[in-house]
């Protein structure tokens, strides 16, 4: 028997005895490695004449071929043992009766949405809802959305066919509701609306579907100090700070003038966000005084009448306040996020 033979045998005897995976890949190491047996007879294939080159490349290149050969059935024999074992071990008998969760638990977007009509329901606001699928008009028109603004864009939101020759889409914020809200009732008007809403646009910070909570207010009175005491006083009793610093900054909405930012106080040393006193701003929503545009369009007379609108979202904050650090995750259906990030039924009643 010669020495390829010999060799052959040897490491075809050692493939079949591996036992498991890890010990398959040390053979195949061992006899196809960078300093394995066979790499090592092909790299003296130089010192031979161009004839025994020939011949013992072909047998070499055959050796090589019928080991991988060899390597490849037995993986696929542990591979498929293993999965066998952990079947056997995972298995479930489904004649037997479920064994019942000790708890449900609340999500974090429910826990923030009860916390939000809680503490707006005290202000004098109620709950208004609307429709997920929305014409032109009631997300963009009506609202003050010029033509050929990028929020109407392809890009940004997604259309949806034609029905009846109108423009059918979802709906990229809350605000539809406000327009539906005005022109069904007459003011005083104090409303707050949570709800769904639509972009396209999907990382860390931003999904296809998310959740934002808008105010209103219209009434005969009311002005920018209201809206600044309002969201103040929210700010303090969402996050829980009394003492929480907050700003105001000039900002553009289309539907509101004058419009703002609001930032609350935070710190960021050695790497951790704590909300509260602090050097630096977090942005938290935006706000306005309701346009006088948008009044009109609402069918509401805008001498007569005023108002402001504010809208923020419901993930951003619920991060914020629970520590969550990627928006995604809220949507994912795992089980062991919302045990961890998730609320007991009577938590905070």
């Amino acid at each position: 028997m010669s020495n390829l033979e010999l060799l052959k045998k040897e490491l075809v005897e050692t493939v079949r005895a591996a036992n498991d995976i890890p010990a398959l890949e040390e053979v195949r190491v061992t006899a196809l490695g960078k300093k394995g047996k066979v790499t090592s007879l092909m790299q003296t294939l130089g010192c031979l004449s161009p004839e025994q080159r020939k011949e013992m490349g072909q047998a070499l290149n055959k050796l090589k071929d019928e080991i991988t050969a060899e390597i490849e059935a037995k993986s696929l024999l542990l591979k498929k043992a293993a999965l066998d074992e952990r079947l056997e071990k995972e298995k479930i008998d489904v004649t037997l009766s479920p064994r019942p969760s000790p708890k449900g638990t609340i999500h974090p977007i429910s826990k923030t949405v009860e916390e939000l009509v809680a503490i707006f329901a005290d202000m004098g606001f109620s709950v208004a809802e609307g429709p997920d699928i929305e014409d032109d008009f009631h997300n963009f028109t009506a609202l003050n959305f010029p033509e050929g603004h990028p929020a109407r864009q392809m890009h940004d939101t997604f259309y949806l066919p034609e029905a009846a020759g109108k423009t059918r889409l979802l709906r990229t914020h809350t605000s539809t509701v406000q327009v539906h809200v005005m022109q069904m009732q007459k003011p005083p008007i104090r409303v707050i609306i949570p709800g769904r809403t639509y972009r396209s646009d999907y990382d860390m910070t931003h999904t296809p579907m998310f959740h934002q909570l808008e105010g209103l207010v219209i009434d005969k009175t009311t002005h920018m100090g209201h809206l600044k005491g309002c969201l103040i006083e929210f700010c303090r009793r969402f996050f829980e700070v009394d003492e929480l610093p907050t700003r105001f900054r000039p900002s553009f909405f289309p539907f509101t003038e004058p419009s703002a930012e609001m930032d609350i106080g935070c710190s960021r040393a050695g790497g951790e966000l704590k909300i509260g006193e602090g050097k630096d701003w977090l942005e938290i929503l935006g706000c306005g005084m309701v346009h006088p545009n948008v009044l009109k369009n609402c069918g509401i007379d805008p001498d007569e009448y005023q108002g402001f609108a504010f809208g923020m979202g419901l993930e951003r904050i619920a991060m914020l306040k629970y520590g969550i650090p990627d928006l995604r995750t809220f949507f994912e259906s795992d089980v062991r996020w919302l045990k961890h990030y998730g609320f007991g039924p009577m938590e905070g009643a």
